[in-house]
């Protein structure tokens, strides 16, 4: 029986090696891959019509950006690497996103890059390989 493996990726340095991670493992286990990618939306609830009316068409410009020049080059990338994979392209805040496409795929597992941020910024806003280590609820895989 086939199972399922969420990566999470952005383009970053560190997601090609958890991609490259996720692709192996995915091989070696016959699993289906999910490549995730997210986009930080944060809801604001104090805008006028026409201001909630300019975000949305933004937000429909940065999925369609993020759909062909991240996600488009990615799919011809793994094309050829023996991996049935899928993508998913999100809004919302990293970790929990990532987390519920896993529910909602039945992943068996997540795969993240580890940034290395450290410092102030990771102790306010949280790193999102942590993030999703403490609330997922299936093994989490962070590739450094």
């Amino acid at each position: 029986m086939s199972h399922t493996i969420v990566v999470g990726y952005d383009g970053s340095d560190s997601s090609l090696r958890a991609l490259d991670f996720a692709v192996d493992r995915a091989k070696s286990e016959k699993a289906e891959l999910v490549v995730a990618h997210v986009l930080e939306w944060s809801p604001y609830s104090f805008l006028t019509p026409t201001e909630l009316e300019e975000r949305h068409k933004r937000r429909t410009e940065e999925l369609e950006r993020a759909r062909k020049f991240v996600l488009e080059p990615l799919m011809k990338r793994l094309s050829d690497s023996g991996v049935k994979v899928a993508t998913e392209l999100r809004y919302g805040r990293s970790a929990d996103t990532l987390c519920g496409i896993a529910v909602e795929k039945k992943a068996s597992q997540i795969i993240v890059g580890r940034t290395g941020e450290g410092g102030l910024a990771a102790r306010l806003f949280g790193a999102v390989a942590g993030s999703v280590a403490q609330i997922a609820t299936v093994p989490v895989t962070i590739v450094p």
